[in-house]
């Protein structure tokens, strides 16, 4: 078995996925804006999230839902600074 294809039936790993869903919008995260899929043989992981400590979170979520398999995350922290200067309109 190589570590760059999911382990086991694809129901396994759609199984495990979708275990991954209900926890990201269950638990302490109530994480909605998060994404998890399977594409080519991988689990892609997307979405943009309030803050950092949220980012890693849902990173060591995923890590223990989907261990053994190909994941790959894209997974933002929303910009919330306040601008630093007014938007000029023409």
């Amino acid at each position: 078995m190589s570590g760059s294809a999911p382990e086991g039936s694809g129901e396994n790993v759609e199984y495990r996925v979708a275990h991954l869903r209900d926890r990201l919008a269950a638990e302490e995260l109530g994480e909605l804006g998060v994404r998890a899929e399977v594409r080519a043989g991988a689990v892609v992981v997307s979405g943009t999230v309030p803050s950092a400590e949220c980012r890693e979170t849902v990173l060591r979520t995923v890590r223990e839902e989907l261990a053994g398999l190909a994941v790959h995350t894209d997974v933002l922290v929303a910009e919330t600074a306040t601008p630093d200067h007014a938007e000029e309109l023409p």
